[in-house]
């Protein structure tokens, strides 16, 4: 199945990009950096520990070893004839022949500024045939200073447990899934991690 066929299929009209949490009905927007303080943006720091143990077991906890998944990779170009590859797969998939399976797709976008164009890079393959633990700590990176950064946004699909994960930067993820018996146990095991600014409105569709 395409990524195409597999969004229609399972989130109609559910356009992927940020903020995912307030364009989902069934969803949930974890808080992965803790009282954050300028001094903690260092290599290493207590705080990023933090953000990076959040991140971790928050897809462990999501993504099986032999789960099929997207990894789908938006790189935004703001240059004229500016070819763009992706890093992001090569650095962090274990078997290169596996990204002979690398689709790309270019979108045109137009915003009060500027015109630009969107790269989506989506590779399929099981939660096993890649990196994730130094993915998901460089996603965490991209506003620290700190290398290595992935810039790019990342979205995680989980084709067998219809969910969708996004790391946005060290504040937080969004998690959203068909329906809120799908993620369940991960709302039940980790409420505490819940944004307080949306935990009213995700604690409803729990019920």
């Amino acid at each position: 199945m395409l990524l195409n066929e597999f969004m229609n299929e399972n989130f109609p009209n559910l356009e992927l990009r940020p903020p995912l949490f307030y364009s989902w009905k069934t969803g949930i927007r974890f808080e992965l950096g803790v009282d954050y303080d300028s001094d903690y943006a260092y290599e290493n720091s207590p705080y990023l520990q933090g953000v990076y143990k959040r991140a971790i077991t928050l897809f462990k906890t999501l993504h099986s070893h032999n789960d099929d998944i997207y990894i789908v990779v938006d790189v935004n170009d703001y240059a004229d004839g500016f070819k763009h590859k992706s890093n992001t797969f090569s650095r962090y998939i274990k078997e290169k022949s596996i990204l002979y399976r690398l689709n790309q797709k270019t979108t045109f976008h137009d915003d009060e500024e500027e015109t630009y164009k969107t790269h989506r890079f989506t590779l399929k393959c099981k939660t096993s045939d890649f990196k994730y633990i130094p993915m998901l700590k460089a996603i965490c990176n991209q506003d620290m200073g700190i290398r290595p950064s992935i810039f790019n946004r990342v979205y995680f699909i989980n084709i067998n447990r219809k969910t969708i994960f996004h790391v946005y930067d060290d504040r937080g993820c969004d998690l959203l899934a068909t329906s809120p018996e799908t993620i369940r146990d991960v709302y039940d095991k980790y409420k505490d991690w819940i944004l307080d600014y949306d935990r009213n409105e995700i604690d409803e569709v729990f019920k």
